[in-house]
């Protein structure tokens, strides 16, 4: 079993490691890129991700945004700058519109109007598999960049994550599908007795949850829960732990 200090650190270095790799995997995260290749009937490496990612998290929930999204590695490394956790909001329902506008009615308005698909390019919009060396990359990386740093600077810890992000509806929704057809999956769970009320938990969360009142209510499951595991790991009694 890792300690706590050796799995956060495996878990900052990926996230961190793949924002540094952003310059050349962003398309595969780029809505406008996606939205492209559907009209033209070519299924793009970022749509086929994007089916993995929902695939996945009926399995594992929001895995990928704690461990391995190059966003969330951007905005941790704000948490140098703020690490204000974000409020609770109904700003948080952003993200489904954003969904909806960025990538769900686009995408099926572009794909009736190219008559399906007819073709797969896991490599669309790139050179030899780089984003960043395709003409006119440039402007969408940094776009995306100043989305994040806006909302890191302004909003706290994991703000986009909380309120902008339309990727991460794609996962919430396959968690909720997963909970009402009673899925195994991988997920968060605590034994009351132990807990000491130190709050270390909901301090430490990287999303702003109330960690401490999930943990008092005996309802350790929310869609906000990235998985990191921060929660597990700074409790001093080891109260919280994975479960499959």
């Amino acid at each position: 079993m890792k300690s706590p200090l050796s799995r956060q650190w495996i878990r900052k270095t990926l996230i961190i490691l793949s924002f540094v790799l952003l310059p050349a995997t962003f398309v595969y995260i780029s809505c406008p890129v996606i939205i492209q290749g559907a009209t033209e009937g070519i299924a793009t490496g970022g749509l086929i991700l994007f089916i993995i990612l929902f695939a996945s998290s009926l399995f594992v929930g929001r895995l990928w945004c704690g461990w391995l999204c190059p966003a969330g590695g951007l905005q941790e490394i704000y948490f140098a700058i703020n690490n204000k956790p974000v409020r609770e909001s109904r700003l948080k329902w952003l993200k489904y519109i954003m969904f909806s506008a960025i990538i769900l009615i686009p995408l099926i308005s572009a794909i009736r109007s190219a008559g399906g698909f007819s073709a797969i390019d896991l490599f669309y919009y790139t050179e030899h598999a780089i984003s960043i060396a395709k003409p006119g990359a440039y402007i969408i990386f940094f776009v995306q960049i100043a989305f994040l740093t806006a909302f890191a600077l302004m909003a706290g810890k994991r703000g986009f994550c909380n309120y902008f992000c339309p990727i991460a509806v794609i996962m919430i929704t396959g968690r909720k599908i997963a909970n009402r057809i009673r899925l195994p999956a991988l997920h968060l769970a605590a034994a009351v007795d132990r807990c000491t009320g130190c709050k270390r938990c909901s301090n430490d969360c990287p999303m702003g949850l109330d960690v401490i009142g999930m943990i008092q209510h005996g309802q350790m499951e929310n869609a906000e829960c990235i998985l990191c595991g921060v929660c597990a790991d700074v409790c001093p009694q080891r109260a919280i732990h994975f479960e499959l």
